[in-house]
């Protein structure tokens, strides 16, 4: 089975990075689960509103959202158990990375989608 990965703000509007992340994984063969609590569905995947709603392990989550939204969900992430986070540029802070890390969590910063092996201008 491949790499799981949750997209934590992900969004329906093709031209926000938290839908080129969404495209991103999955055309690298991830099972991408999109995370936002205003949609059902993003790319034809279904969308969820928390990582805890999500059923079963998750491998890595990304997180295409603003510091203080992240600081409330990294809960969730660590009760989860995700062992990898992903914070794009915008959307780390040392707050974020102290809780995540003191938790356990690698975290990694900078683009997941650069990381993943594509770039961002390939999903426009």
């Amino acid at each position: 089975m491949g790499k799981s990965i949750a997209v934590i703000g992900a969004s329906s509007k093709r031209d926000k990075y938290g839908n080129k992340a969404v495209r991103a994984f999955a055309a690298e063969g991830y099972t991408v689960y999109p995370i936002n609590p205003n949609e059902t569905e993003i790319e034809g995947l279904a969308a969820y509103a928390s990582v805890a709603d999500v059923p079963g392990e998750i491998d890595e989550a990304t997180f295409y959202l603003h510091p203080k939204w992240g600081l409330s969900v990294a809960d969730a992430v660590i009760e989860k158990g995700i062992p990898v986070v992903h914070l794009n540029p915008g959307a780390e802070s040392p707050e974020l990375v102290t809780k995540l890390s003191d938790a356990g969590v690698e975290v990694i910063q900078g683009c997941s989608i650069i990381a993943v092996g594509r770039t961002p201008g390939e999903f426009g």
